[in-house]
């Protein structure tokens, strides 16, 4: 009677802490799916109607998991693929997962650490964070693009797409970022290049500084990311090199907000800045008004190009996860340069003169 007491007390015993474990765990499914009809002014030197998607936030799905495994600590994953709607096909160029995937550890106290294929920080400190007016005004077609093109980045469908690395990732990486002490914190990212004989060949380096306080917010970020020589090109490697500084305050229903950033491609010299200013105003719980500026320059690689854009979006929340939105996006270059705004691809993509004019209505959900 006994033994069958204590075999039942052990039972329960572990039952409890099966059902403490499970509690303490968890996965979850997520997603965003945004589509619409865009109207373009001039691509190539014609007018064009198009069914779009993902251009008022990604089409994503994924997962993300943690175990608690006591002691404050955390396992972490992520794991996220990005789609076109519109075909039902993944994004072209990249796999299952080439979104997100990694694992980690995580602990209040000591900060995080991941591994995997992970975002770097120009988009964790700069653009996540709200710093960037895209975020919330024109979203994709808001992104570093211009009239670029001789930029030339490496694996690029246009030369200059996301040359300010909006949604940039790393592969191969380690990723740690610190707690937060007094507002402040910061984290280091290094990727490896996973070639034969030597460690720095291909590798790619990624720095942040960040602080909030209350409504305010500042940071910085840095990342280098390197590619074997080309012919034509001097030294034994050449990369892409981005840095960038912003800041965001919000009070109340507004936010404003500001930033900085730059390229470089060390392959042939080409280089840009931006600056950016935007605000955004929730006028009702359910309906917010955004507008941005921004002024890019390219130095003589790029001829000297240069460009204003002036992005203007209207949505209404229909719930807390659904948005209608209507989004216009102007961009005009100096004479003799092609407007190119971001997210148009192609061989046609770019106007055949300085301007170039998008009018969006869409719908966007989240799950």
């Amino acid at each position: 009677m006994k033994t069958k007491l204590i075999a039942a007390s052990l039972v329960t015993v572990l039952g409890s802490v099966a059902l403490n474990v499970q509690a303490q765990s968890s996965v979850t499914l997520f997603g965003t799916i945004d589509t619409g009809i865009s109207y373009v002014s001039n691509r190539g030197g014609h007018s064009a109607w198009q069914t779009d998607d993902g251009i008022n936030g990604p089409n994503l799905w994924g997962f993300i998991g943690r175990e608690d495994i006591g002691g404050g600590t955390k396992v972490i994953f992520n794991l996220v693929s990005q789609f076109v709607l519109n075909s039902g096909s993944l994004l072209p160029g990249q796999s299952l997962f080439s979104r997100n995937a990694y694992v980690g550890l995580t602990n209040g106290q000591y900060g995080t650490l991941t591994l995997g294929n992970q975002y770097d920080f120009m988009v964790d400190a700069l653009y996540n964070t709200k710093d960037d007016p895209a975020i919330y005004t024109g979203h994709l077609y808001g992104q570093g693009a211009g009239p670029f093109q001789a930029l030339g980045l490496p694996s690029n469908p246009t030369g200059n797409f996301d040359w300010y690395r909006a949604a940039g990732r790393i592969a191969n990486s380690v990723k740690y970022t610190t707690p937060v002490f007094a507002g402040l914190s910061a984290g280091a990212m290094y990727g490896f290049g996973n070639v034969a004989g030597s460690l720095g060949t291909g590798n790619a380096t990624s720095f942040a500084v960040n602080y909030a306080n209350g409504g305010f917010g500042a940071d910085a970020a840095y990342t280098f990311v390197k590619y074997p020589a080309t012919a034509g090109t001097i030294g034994p490697q050449v990369g892409v090199r981005n840095w960038g500084a912003g800041t965001r305050y919000q009070f109340g229903p507004v936010l404003v907000s500001a930033l900085f950033v730059t390229v470089k491609n060390t392959a042939n010299g080409g280089g840009i800045w931006q600056g950016s200013t935007g605000i955004d105003y929730f006028v009702r719980p359910d309906v917010s008004l955004s507008a941005s500026y921004a002024y890019m320059k390219g130095n003589e690689v790029v001829s000297n190009n240069h460009a204003h854009q002036i992005d203007l979006t209207g949505e209404y929340f229909l719930s807390k996860r659904t948005s209608v939105y209507a989004m216009t996006v102007y961009q005009r270059a100096n004479e003799g340069a092609h407007a190119l705004i971001m997210g148009l691809t192609g061989a046609n993509a770019a106007s055949s003169g300085p301007n170039q004019f998008i009018g969006r209505v869409g719908l966007k959900t989240k799950f």
